[in-house]
């Protein structure tokens, strides 16, 4: 262990909706991360190389005082320099695993599961279509999915006629995959407090394992009005990126899951420290990896090992393009659970041939409209 840890390259390479961080030190040793803040990728390259100067001839063992140095420098926020700074994070911790010839999660603290059981997200569609993505979930070993029940064309429906598509669209779903899936409802911040509580009441009896972001992540007052009138759990954080952030929600919004993100809340440094405080509170995690990339989801599988009170990781398919050619390996799944690499660190490595040129995910300003041609919630 006597090559040295100081960091000579960073390097940013932003493709489809991920940008990911390459730290090189003076021995040649590399460590990867991937920021997940998918709406502007550009944004956080930009912001990753406003960094860099900072980081270039720092020594990449002290990741605790590079979180605190590059989050409190200017007293910014967000989800930008939350990406860039979990990206920079997670890369300094695989920096980390090999130089020890450890894997990451072995530095965490070791194993508390032996797998990270991975929850399926369906895709939208009609409720036909829904439910043939569940079964083929449930036939491909998930005993997990989550359905993103509200769709944009509630958005021009009445509150009975909507809350009654709504409604039946889960009938069918629990229907025909029984009681033995655990299935997650994504509401998708798209509902006001009162109508959301009408909704969730009904959607009650069919025994979801939880509700996520029926109203926007504005207030964790607001979404505790909610929570306090209904009776299945509650889950959100997605949009959170610190502990500073997810005490209010821990402590304010009666939520059951936290849904924190490696790719934004911070890396592991940060994530942990999250998943800890919800842990003193009974509460369990649900990390958002939609649309994490292979080195993010990898991340999560490393963090969810160790972390006692990891419930079950959101998953979309990693063996499809573009996310297979990004890197030399994904994440193995077998039989519903996701397992990380014995291997130093993350166990990871880009294709730099792939990622060379590769286009960046631009997102149209397009919120949904109601038939007024107001904006509606999200």
């Amino acid at each position: 262990m006597t090559e040295s840890m100081c960091i000579a390259q960073v390097e940013t390479f932003a493709s489809n909706t991920s940008v990911f961080v390459r730290l090189t030190t003076e021995s040649g040793l590399t460590g990867i991360g991937e920021s997940t803040a998918f709406a502007f990728p550009l944004a956080v390259v930009e912001v990753v190389k406003a960094l860099s100067d900072y980081l270039v001839g720092a020594d990449g063992m002290d990741v605790e005082a590079h979180w605190l140095r590059m989050y409190r420098a200017l007293g910014w926020r967000g989800i930008t320099l939350g990406g860039a700074i979990s990206a920079i994070d997670q890369a300094l911790w695989d920096l980390r695993g090999k130089r020890f010839e450890e894997p990451v999660w072995q530095l965490l603290g070791g194993r508390s599961r032996t797998g990270v059981r991975a929850m399926k997200v369906v895709p939208t569609g009609t409720t036909e279509e829904v439910v043939a993505g569940a079964l083929a979930a449930q036939n491909a070993g998930y005993t997990a999915i989550k359905v993103l029940l509200f769709q944009h064309e509630h958005h021009g429906m009445r509150h009975a006629e909507r809350t009654a598509d709504l409604v039946a669209r889960f009938a069918a779903i629990r229907d025909a995959v029984g009681d033995r899936m655990d299935v997650g409802i994504e509401l998708h911040r798209n509902m006001q407090p009162g109508n959301s509580i009408a909704l969730i009441t009904e959607l009650a009896k069919y025994r979801p394992l939880f509700v996520e972001d029926p109203i926007p992540p504005d207030s964790a007052i607001a979404f505790g009005e909610v929570s306090a009138k209904v009776t299945v759990p509650m889950a959100a954080g997605e949009r959170n990126t610190t502990i500073y952030e997810f005490r209010e929600y821990i402590e304010h919004a009666g939520i059951s899951f936290i849904r924190p993100d490696v790719g934004i809340a911070g890396g592991f440094t940060h994530v942990r420290k999250i998943c800890a405080m919800a842990e003193a509170h009974h509460m369990g995690v649900i990390p958002h990896c939609v649309p994490s990339g292979a080195v993010a989801t990898m991340a999560h599988v490393h963090l969810g090992i160790t972390i006692p009170n990891w419930e079950v990781q959101e998953h979309v398919e990693q063996n499809v393009e573009p996310i297979r050619s990004m890197v030399e390996q994904i994440t193995p799944l077998i039989d519903g659970y996701l397992y990380p690499f014995d291997a130093p660190g993350l166990g990871m490595a880009l294709n730099d041939a792939a990622l060379e040129g590769a286009p960046v995910g631009v997102f149209p300003i397009a919120p949904a409209l109601r038939e007024d041609g107001s904006v509606a919630y999200r």
